[in-house]
């Protein structure tokens, strides 16, 4: 422990002999630290913390949702350091004085886009905007003045983005869409003039809409379809033929016994067998018809026919028979026509193999247009109910919380403590030169050191001797080091009351 305090001693001495090399380090670097202190511009802060919420009922049942009216707000927020928002802060505030050219505009706006800060808060409602004015040119109050204004105007854009930028977007989008509408409108009307030519020259051999071939399986089909409806009414008409000849054409007179003729009892026999369904093989219907014959040869002897009055159901059946001819014969036809437009069509397909496959490229091309021009008149029409929403429905609270502060004190840097800073730096500096010095110069500060050094002992050691006059010359000197000293404690506490008077005048 001794020896520590020995080296102590030691090197206090040495740094003592040499105080006036410390003394004068010490004030150049104090001189030269504080002089760096003094060309670091101070920098003056803007705060404003600012309020947006979107709650609109109309909003939500179009499909707007909160998620969305938030990703559109952080948009907002994001964009807000822009390039063209930075050159209307530069324009719009005092900025706007100390540019004179394209130049200077974009060295403000990257000064600005360092300074700016737009930060979300814990309530995603809650945005913070901050602004530093640190410019070098400009004086302190210049800059504390600035500052506010900067924020201001942010906002001031914030909420013109925020209110107008969804009525501008949707004018973009929908002349966008409006330019895509019409390109896809002739198009398709192109399309559809080439499906029409196409139409004009084969699609016509066979009716219905759809491709050639869709065209054919339906004619097939529809044929199908008649032969089972001919069948059908050539089976009817056939019943009614049988019918029609088993019924008499006239109904013979009442005789003067009052009873009807044995003709018109025998002929209503007959009618009714067939009727039934017999057929003139049979018995039965032989032996009625030879009955039949007998009584009419029988009143032809007697000298003239039998008188009578037409039959109500012979003109019907007679009617009913002609309307099933009618329709047979109409089937017939139908089923002729398709049956050559099948032909014809087939002829053709044969001669042009590729005919099916260009009328159904020219249905797929058509087909896709008119599904991209329905989306985009849909896209069209969704985009400007939105548009309308948000412009004139949307219920926006924007309120400003804590308007941009005016700040009274510089933010940066602390002059005080970094003028205490240099001035401890400049003290530790003078002492450690001295120090140096005191360890490069080859001498020997006690007897001991001198004995470690040479290996031998030391007889003796002289006492340095003082006179009076060298005790008065070094108390003078002392004085000299003493009002040195102070003086550079007192200048660095003048620089500080000098940078809190700057201050309370800014």
């Amino acid at each position: 422990m001794a020896g520590l305090y020995d080296e102590v001693l030691i090197a206090f001495h040495g740094v003592w002999n040499r105080r006036w090399i410390a003394l004068a380090v010490a004030w150049g670097v104090a001189m030269l630290g504080w002089l760096v202190v003094a060309l670091i511009p101070n920098s003056y802060e803007s705060k404003a913390k600012v309020y947006v919420q979107t709650q609109s009922l109309l909003e939500s049942k179009i499909g707007i949702t909160p998620v969305d009216a938030q990703q559109d707000l952080d948009r907002v927020r994001q964009t807000l350091a822009s390039a063209d928002n930075l050159e209307k802060v530069v324009r719009g505030t005092d900025l706007a004085q100390t540019v004179s050219g394209p130049r200077d505009i974009a060295a403000r706006i990257t000064t600005l886009r360092e300074n700016i800060k737009v930060a979300a808060q814990a309530d995603p409602s809650m945005i913070e905007i901050s602004a530093v004015s640190a410019d070098s040119s400009l004086s302190d109050g210049a800059n504390a003045k600035i500052a506010p204004q900067i924020v201001q105007k942010l906002i001031d854009i914030f909420q013109e983005e925020n209110l107008s930028g969804d009525r501008r977007e949707t004018r973009q989008s929908l002349a966008f869409l409006d330019q895509q509408i019409a390109g896809r409108a002739k198009q398709l009307e192109a399309a559809d003039q080439r499906r029409i030519e196409f139409a004009q020259r084969y699609a016509g051999l066979l009716p219905g809409a759809g491709s050639i071939g869709q065209r054919m399986d339906a004619a097939r089909n529809e044929l199908n379809t008649i032969d089972s409806q001919l069948i059908q009414a050539q089976s009817a008409l056939t019943a009614m033929n049988g019918q029609l000849a088993g019924t008499p054409q006239s109904l013979p007179g009442v005789g003067p016994g009052g009873g009807a003729s044995a003709l018109s009892q025998a002929q209503a026999d007959l009618a009714a067998m067939r009727a039934r369904g017999w057929t003139s093989e049979h018995p039965d219907v032989i032996a009625q018809q030879r009955q039949v014959d007998s009584l009419r040869r029988q009143g032809g002897g007697g000298g003239g026919a039998v008188a009578g009055t037409p039959n109500p159901a012979y003109l019907s059946i007679k009617s009913m028979q002609a309307e099933r001819a009618a329709t047979v014969q109409a089937l017939q036809a139908r089923r002729s026509q398709i049956q050559a437009d099948l032909s014809a069509m087939t002829a053709k397909q044969t001669d042009e193999p590729g005919l099916a496959s260009e009328q159904e490229k020219l249905d797929r091309d058509y087909e896709v247009l008119k599904t991209q021009y329905d989306k985009l008149l849909s896209d069209r029409e969704e985009i400007r109910l939105r548009g309308d929403v948000k412009s004139e429905t949307s219920a926006v609270q924007f309120r400003v919380i804590n308007p941009p502060s005016v700040p009274t004190a510089p933010t940066a840097p602390n002059r005080p403590l970094l003028l205490l800073g240099v001035l401890f730096v400049a003290i530790a500096a003078g002492i450690g030169v001295a120090f140096a010095m005191a360890h490069l110069r080859g001498t020997f500060a006690t007897v001991s050191r001198l004995e470690r050094a040479v290996g031998m002992s030391v007889i003796g050691a002289i006492t340095q001797t003082i006179t009076a006059a060298q005790a008065a010359r070094e108390k003078q000197r002392l004085k000299w080091f003493a009002g040195a000293s102070g003086a550079l404690a007192g200048m660095c506490v003048l620089l500080i009351a000098v940078e809190f008077v700057q201050r309370s005048m800014a």
